[in-house]
């Protein structure tokens, strides 16, 4: 069984279904999984930040089962203790979603084993997900791969945090989410978690990039994260194209690797809706 975790409110929906969908349906050995997705009421800052809905959770919990039996979908509402451990702090308002922030109280969350793999859910898996799980992280808090921007900008080895294997027994002997919690208090980050998340590092394992891949799709790709990208024509602009954008997929990226996934995608969708 592999513990996955991903973070968010209502809005993740379609990245995590897409998401789920894409591991389970490369994933040649069939294996189970177990969904653990933090979430929280943070309507004090937005009216939009409800917690995710039970329903929701059934859904994606029935989906996965059609699989493997033996997984399972769970929610953790962590309102109490973001307040308690995040809340009010000078990153709250990131620029990103607050919820981006809910990875750094994994360690204060039961029923985890000891490897983790926290997913943001505007990513894909191309191939099976134990080419990346099978690596050896018995010496690192957590392996990840490089930021495709980053790594030229800002530094070689920076890395990108949507995609983080954590080995939780020694991220809990050095207190690796509480120094990160402690950062996020220190002072505004450029990049809120992430940033705290690297700083607080100990001892990291460098992933190649096809583990997360923010900027091209390779038949080689395990992982490809759509993540706000640049584009140079027909003039230097950004763009944050995600997965469940389907045309935009086809249009911008002319990727039909996924199409499959698609199918089943909508016609899940389409069922949750009309329920």
């Amino acid at each position: 069984m592999i513990d996955l975790l991903y973070s968010g409110n209502e809005k993740v929906f379609d990245g995590v279904l897409t998401s789920l969908l894409s591991i389970v349906m490369r994933d040649e050995s069939h294996d189970s999984f177990r969904v653990t997705i933090l979430t929280m009421d943070l309507t004090r800052l937005d009216p939009n930040y409800t917690p995710i809905s039970d329903k929701l959770i059934s859904f994606l919990d029935g989906v996965m089962k059609k699989y493997n039996p033996e997984s399972s979908v769970r929610k953790v509402d962590v309102t109490d203790l973001y307040e308690e451990l995040l809340g009010h702090s000078p990153n709250e308002g990131c620029y990103c979603s607050p919820y981006t922030l809910l990875r750094l109280l994994a360690d204060k969350v039961d029923g985890f084993s000891d490897r983790l793999l926290y997913l943001d859910a505007d990513i894909m898996f191309n191939r099976d997900i134990h080419l990346l799980t099978s690596y050896d992280i018995s010496e690192y808090e957590f392996a990840g791969a490089n930021d495709h921007y980053g790594k030229y900008l800002i530094n070689p080895r920076y890395m990108n945090a949507g995609v983080l294997y954590f080995n939780m027994d020694m991220c809990r002997k050095t207190d690796f989410f509480a120094k990160a919690r402690a950062w996020i208090w220190k002072k505004k980050l450029v990049f809120a978690d992430q940033s705290a998340i690297l700083r607080a590092a100990t001892k990291r394992k460098l992933l190649p990039q096809r583990f997360n891949d923010q900027k091209f799709l390779h038949e080689h790709t395990v992982v490809r994260h759509f993540s706000k990208r640049l584009f140079w024509l027909p003039y230097p602009h950004t763009a944050n194209i995600k997965q469940w954008k389907i045309d935009e997929v086809h249009k911008i990226f002319h990727y039909h690797q996924f199409d499959d996934i698609y199918e089943v995608y909508l016609k899940e969708k389409a069922a949750y809706e009309g329920n």
